[in-house]
């Protein structure tokens, strides 16, 4: 007689099903041939169109289950094969709503009881999971487009801004892109050195040139001259067909008498890259190249936006503009003419010319006009740093600075010298 026999097969069963009996999941226990024997209270709450499954052949339960026969191929030839199957998806509609469930099942083998021998499974509820998982892969692909999205708007700004930036002056620019805020005053009067310059002779040239070859040199042209401009800290206003206009004061200034140099500056590097530059326009069609006339005034004006609703300028209105024009238009070729004005800012550092008293049209006086002859010093550049501070008190210029301790030590005595005078002010 077998040890099994002692023992009520039945409650064997229900015993090693003791765990299953509880579990949340959907179990049964089936015999070798997988005929069902055993399932738990869950497993008819879970698919209650099955009714009474004892003794059905679990394939076809799987089948009025409506899980595919790709899947049930599956279940079957892996139980054969390897004695345990895990299906991780196995969609089933139950009450006319689809949900997702895995499929874990294996042999099982006890050598004490041989009707324990069988197949034993669970089908897991995975539908919650499923879609939160869902949920979450959905989350993650918006943000993807998302972060697609805000990079394509940013390149598309970046490419904009840089776009936009060949429209403005750096200056100008960096105001508007890089303002923390708005300017509560849009328009201001400020002192300025306005400097203008044009091609002599350019119309000749555009009616003797082809678009092409014209636009290249121009292009170049102007090229040339804005990297110049940039360079000695000017603000370009604006091109008028091969006129430029440039003024310094404005966004930033270093005092009127440094604005007027770094202008000067400016105006002879730019005549000095004219003349560099006479061969290569030469070979683009100038066949006589290129001469560029400078007139420079200093002056207030109205600095701001200016324009309509549609539409706006950062510009600057006032008589050293028509001014700094008319003396372009009076200068003979590679020449520099400046106002009185400029002039007594800069005679100490740059030699000049008297040209004439000059009444320009719309001025009620004459004006002074001086030719620029060039820097007094020929190291100008590297022995006159010109150095200075504006604060809400005091301003101060070095107008000597080849010496800087020399002037620190100046300013050290004055300061020295302020002190005595308080102390015995108090006294």
């Amino acid at each position: 007689m077998n040890f099994q026999d002692f023992f009520n097969p039945k409650r064997v069963i229900d015993l090693s099903f003791f765990n299953f009996d509880n579990a949340i999941t959907a179990c049964y226990f089936s015999d070798i041939n997988l005929r069902v024997k055993k399932v738990n209270k869950n497993f008819k709450k879970f698919f209650p169109v099955l009714g009474n499954v004892k003794d059905a052949y679990f394939p076809d339960i799987l089948k009025q289950l409506g899980v595919s026969e790709e899947q049930i191929e599956l279940f079957e030839a892996e139980i054969d094969r390897k004695g345990s199957v895990l299906i991780p998806k196995v969609k089933i509609v139950i009450d006319n709503q689809e949900r997702l469930f895995s499929l874990l099942s294996t042999k099982t083998q006890n050598n004490d009881f041989e009707y324990l021998n069988g197949i034993q499974g669970q089908f897991v509820d995975r539908t919650n999971e499923h879609k939160l998982t869902m949920e979450r892969d959905q989350l993650i692909e918006n943000q993807l487009k998302d972060k697609k999205v805000i990079e394509e708007k940013s390149k598309k700004l970046e490419s904009l801004a840089t776009r936009l930036a060949k429209y403005l002056s750096p200056q100008i620019y960096k105001s508007i892109f890089e303002e923390e805020k708005e300017q509560s005053v849009s328009h201001s009067r400020k002192n300025l050195t306005v400097f203008f310059s044009d091609i002599v002779s350019f119309t000749d040239l555009t009616d003797k040139m082809e678009p092409e070859k014209l636009a290249a040199i121009i292009n170049s042209y102007l090229s040339e001259m804005s990297t110049i401009a940039i360079k000695f800290g000017g603000t370009i206003d604006k091109f008028i067909g091969d006129a430029l206009m440039v003024f310094f004061g404005d966004p930033e200034t270093h005092g009127e008498t440094n604005d007027a140099l770094k202008c000067i500056e400016m105006a002879i590097a730019m005549k000095e890259r004219v003349a560099e530059l006479q061969n290569h326009w030469k070979n683009l069609g100038a066949a006589n190249g290129i001469s560029v006339r400078m007139g420079i005034s200093n002056g207030f004006c109205t600095v701001g936006n200016f324009g309509s609703d549609l539409r706006l300028d950062y510009t600057i209105l006032g008589s050293p503009v028509n001014l700094s024009a008319r003396l372009q238009s009076m200068a003979e070729y590679d020449q520099i003419l400046v106002d009185e004005n400029t002039k007594n800012l800069i005679e100490q550092d740059v030699k000049t010319t008297f040209i004439e008293n000059y009444t320009p049209k719309g001025f009620v006086r004459p004006i002074g006009v001086f030719r620029i002859d060039g820097f007094k010093s020929k190291n100008y550049m590297k022995d006159h740093i010109r150095l200075s501070h504006k604060g809400k008190r005091i301003e101060i210029n070095v107008i000597d600075s080849s010496d800087i301790r020399a002037a620190i030590e100046e300013l050290k005595s004055i300061q020295e010298g302020f002190e005595k005078e308080l102390r015995e002010k108090e006294k």
